[in-house]
């Protein structure tokens, strides 16, 4: 069963080329961990602050890695890039 999960972000004012980039870098990096299938970064046209994350994982075993593995290697380079909450939504694909 696969996961897909949104991830929603908004950057800092006058930071959304540096948060666009550091998504770049991270994007190349993980598209090569087991069981990553989508990995991918889309910018608002209504809003060109607003980011979303779209992931998608072939289970919850391996995106399970994917955030140890985050937490691991200390991944919050883009925390000072981002402002307001950063909403998570996760779906099941059968």
């Amino acid at each position: 069963m696969s996961l897909r999960l949104i991830v929603s972000m908004e950057a800092v004012p006058g930071k959304i080329n540096d948060l666009i980039e550091a998504y770049r870098i991270r994007c190349d990096e993980v598209r090569f961990e087991p069981g990553c299938e989508q990995y991918e970064l889309y910018q608002s046209t209504e809003r060109p602050n607003q980011l979303v994350l779209l992931e998608k994982w072939s289970d919850d075993a391996v995106l399970q890695n994917h955030i140890n593995v985050g937490k691991a290697n200390n991944s919050s380079a883009t925390a000072s890039l981002r402002t307001g909450d950063t909403s998570i939504e996760r779906y099941v694909m059968d």
